[in-house]
């Protein structure tokens, strides 16, 4: 009996590896007979590449007056429109100038009186002179009408002065514009007492163009540039600064960097910038918040890719996937610099002529056989080419607006 039932079961482990094997065979020549799966890749190529820092700024007018008199009294007049344009020299406001008349008056007469003296004590001072030299006065006598001269000098010399002392006070009752630019609203009405130099400016002008834009940057990302700098491939920048206003739009004009700050600010930590914009139609004004994007350097042999073409792991590096020599798929871990608008800029993992998988990277995994279609990425950032049997409506499109230029990313 026991013999019959090991035969029994001898024979159902028989049965059954014949069947495993069956299964096995069949698998493989399924697996042989299913096409490779096509994917989508772009073949790495180096290109130069601007590298930008997007800061945060605020517009300065490219000179600012603030008009104060230089004398006090009761304005008269306003001479200007406020809110308009305005020019150096031209009379904004008419301080009444009855006081100043009446004291350049008295310095004149003061002046003639002067001359007149000294007049008569230069003869007395000749006269003398001479009869000191006849013994006909004592020498003390002649030396105090010389004395008596000397003194008239000087004191024609305070005349003179004081005569245009009220001159240049007179001229202080116009007051005038020392600047050319926008002027603004007036802090005094006619019959509105002023002082000299009062704390209080009468009006502010503002020359708004050439525009000023000064910026902030942390002084650990200028370390930062510098060490780029000195990277093979690295070159600086142009200067050229753009700007984004606070609706989002893009300013119509190009600026310059102009001046770098030779100091760090202690409470920040930051160095201020400023870049110089043309401002013809008015569009900036004193105070505005922008953004500016400067043009740091520019990398010679960047390696940009699409941003669909890079995954991060659970770990959070990022990753790509390649096609080798085989046609079998390579993951590769990689280092992202930046995203510039759309695209990646990769900093190590990927080299020239590898081909990243771009399109397809769902239906594959590490070491699966693929069938490689080369497709191109546009100046935009899109692909151009989608894999066989898409439409080129149906390829997705990795165009962005350009708020994403130059956002930091972590290394992967």
């Amino acid at each position: 009996m026991k013999a019959l039932i090991r035969s029994i079961a001898g024979l159902a482990v028989v049965t059954a590896l014949a069947g495993c094997q069956s299964e096995s065979a069949d698998s493989a020549a399924a697996q042989q007979a299913r096409p490779a799966t096509e994917v989508s890749f772009i073949e790495i190529q180096p290109q130069s590449v601007s590298l930008t820092s997007e800061l945060k700024g605020r517009t300065v007018a490219s000179q600012s007056s603030e008009i104060r008199p230089q004398v006090g009294g009761i304005i008269k007049q306003r001479l200007f429109e406020e809110g308009s344009e305005v020019n150096a020299g031209d009379v904004l406001y008419q301080i009444d100038p009855a006081t100043y008349q009446a004291e350049l008056q008295t310095a004149k007469a003061t002046l003639k009186s002067a001359e007149a003296a000294l007049e008569s004590a230069r003869l007395t001072d000749e006269r003398y002179a001479g009869l000191v030299k006849i013994q006909g006065i004592s020498q003390q006598e002649a030396d105090d009408a010389h004395a008596s001269w000397l003194e008239a000098q000087a004191d024609l010399e305070s005349a003179k002065a004081a005569l245009q002392t009220a001159q240049i006070n007179l001229g202080y009752t116009k007051v005038s514009a020392p600047i050319s630019g926008r002027i603004g609203l007036s802090s005094v009405t006619p019959g509105a007492l002023v002082s000299a130099s009062q704390d209080t400016a009468l009006a502010t002008i503002s020359t708004m163009d050439p525009m000023y834009v000064d910026m902030t940057q942390s002084s650990s990302d200028q370390l930062k540039l510098r060490k780029l700098l000195k990277q093979s491939g690295i070159e600086g920048g142009n200067a050229d600064v753009s700007l984004v206003l606070e609706d989002g739009s893009t300013y119509d004009y190009q600026g310059k960097m102009k001046v770098r700050e030779v100091a760090v600010d202690e409470d920040t930590g930051s160095v201020t910038l400023r870049a110089e914009f043309p401002n013809p139609d008015g569009v900036l004004l004193p105070g505005m918040f922008v953004r500016a994007v400067v043009e740091d350097a520019v990398n010679q042999n960047a390696i940009l890719v699409p941003q669909q073409g890079i995954a991060h792991d659970s770990m959070g590096n990022a990753t790509a996937l390649v096609v080798n020599a085989n046609n079998k798929v390579e993951k590769r871990t990689v280092k992202t610099d930046r995203a510039i608008k759309n695209q990646w800029l990769i900093s190590s993992g990927l080299e020239q002529g590898d081909k990243l998988i771009v399109e397809g990277t769902g239906k594959v995994s590490e070491g699966a056989e693929v069938k490689p279609v080369k497709v191109s990425v546009q100046k935009d950032g899109s692909i151009k080419l989608g894999i066989t049997g898409q439409n080129d409506d149906q390829v997705p499109s990795l165009a962005s607006d350009d708020s994403s230029v130059n956002q930091v990313a972590g290394e992967g």
